[in-house]
């Protein structure tokens, strides 16, 4: 399998560009540093971008092309318009895409449905138009996620969508709807591949991320513990924390894995569930972001579950804040499924990309967090 991508854009001589959505966020911009890298300078690398990121999106292209800062070109727009809000230049935009990466979506799982249903996807579907109209388009590259699972119980392969799945959250069911409009176009003929990230934090070497979120939870709630200057912490569990998975994904992964699998001419058409093979269990993460903070963490059994906890925190104005905790977390505390992704292990063979044990770079996201408490929990919408 021929890793060509780049020299093929440019090979006839012809004007060639590749179109991104969701610069300059978590993943997107990572991404893109991917981009430049592979593409020759004489293929653009296109985003879309909201105005009201305009200036990050300015200020994050001058850092990724240094002395060459026409090698990104930003298009201000929105994708839950029909025409992607970009008006006279849909068409022209269109005309040279030799690739579209569609990142932008809603990540918080606390989204309001309409919110979700208009840019997970509404906006997919103004961008999957836009991609069926570049007549010299090469792939669609789509990034959903694993929990279009939803609370799937057992095993989830890359080969599963729906399964009669209920969800625990409007960001799960409009990502859910979202790939299966992707998946119905790959099957009328539209070439496109399906990366599914579990939950994404920080990167594995240097711990940087873009927002707190997911497990950050746990280390919120702990850092607000005045005992944990003393060496101990408690954190409520449901269940039993050896039963349930939490897989997480460091940034780093999930962005060399993308680059990596699109790059193949064999991909497309695939859905690659970009999950850790072996996740810790809640108990596990548990005791690694402990070990990370020094400090010995006891496990407190909490009565009702998860379900009444979180009534208990969406119930009582300021709670939530004061503990550091997002309600809509505590369903992946005891989420009853767990994830496959042996086609995108085979495929990453010989890469050099895989994902990391979660105990061997937790020390790094703990670094991060203590050094950056400025970074916030909010999503980019």
């Amino acid at each position: 399998m021929a890793d060509d991508s780049g020299d093929r854009a440019a090979a006839d001589g012809a004007s060639r560009s590749v179109f991104v959505t969701g610069f300059p966020g978590f993943l997107g911009s990572e991404l893109v540093a991917r981009l430049l890298d592979r593409y020759p300078p004489d293929v653009a690398i296109r985003c879309l971008v909201q105005p009201k990121y305009r200036d990050l999106a300015e200020e994050r292209a001058a850092e990724l092309t240094e002395g060459s800062p026409d090698r990104i070109e930003l298009s201000e727009g929105d994708i839950t318009e029909s025409d992607l809000g970009l008006g006279g230049d849909y068409d022209a935009l269109a005309a040279d895409a030799v690739e579209v990466y569609h990142l932008a979506a809603v990540y918080d799982l606390g989204v309001a449905r309409d919110v979700g249903m208009a840019v997970n996807v509404e906006g997919t579907r103004n961008v999957l138009d836009f991609a069926e109209r570049a007549p010299e388009l090469r792939r669609f590259q789509y990034v959903s996620t694993c929990y279009v699972s939803g609370r799937h119980d057992g095993v989830f392969t890359h080969r599963d969508l729906d399964v009669g799945q209920s969800f625990n959250n409007h960001y799960e069911e409009t990502k859910f709807l979202a790939e299966v409009e992707v998946q119905r176009r790959m099957d009328e003929g539209l070439p496109a591949t399906v990366y599914r990230p579990a939950i994404a934090v920080g990167d594995s070497e240097t711990g940087a991320t873009q927002k707190y979120d997911g497990p950050y939870n746990v280390l919120r709630l702990l850092d607000r513990q005045p005992t944990v200057r003393a060496g101990v912490g408690v954190v409520p569990v449901f269940g039993d924390p050896r039963d349930y998975e939490v897989n997480v994904v460091p940034r780093d992964f999930v962005v060399d894995a993308i680059d990596r699998l699109s790059r193949r001419d064999d991909s497309a058409g695939e859905v690659y569930q970009l999950c850790d093979p072996n996740p810790p269990t809640v108990a596990g993460m548990v005791r690694a972001f402990g070990d990370a903070l020094g400090v010995r963490v006891f496990r407190v059994p909490m009565p009702g579950g998860a379900t009444l906890a979180r009534r208990a925190l969406e119930s009582t104005p300021g709670l939530a804040s004061a503990l550091g905790v997002q309600p809509a977390v505590l369903d992946y505390f005891v989420h009853p499924t767990s994830y496959t992704c042996q086609n995108a292990v085979r495929d990453l063979r010989g890469t050099g990309v895989s994902c990391p044990p979660f105990e061997e770079y937790a020390d790094r996201l703990v670094r991060f967090y203590r050094d950056h408490p400025d970074v916030s929990a909010d999503a980019m919408v």
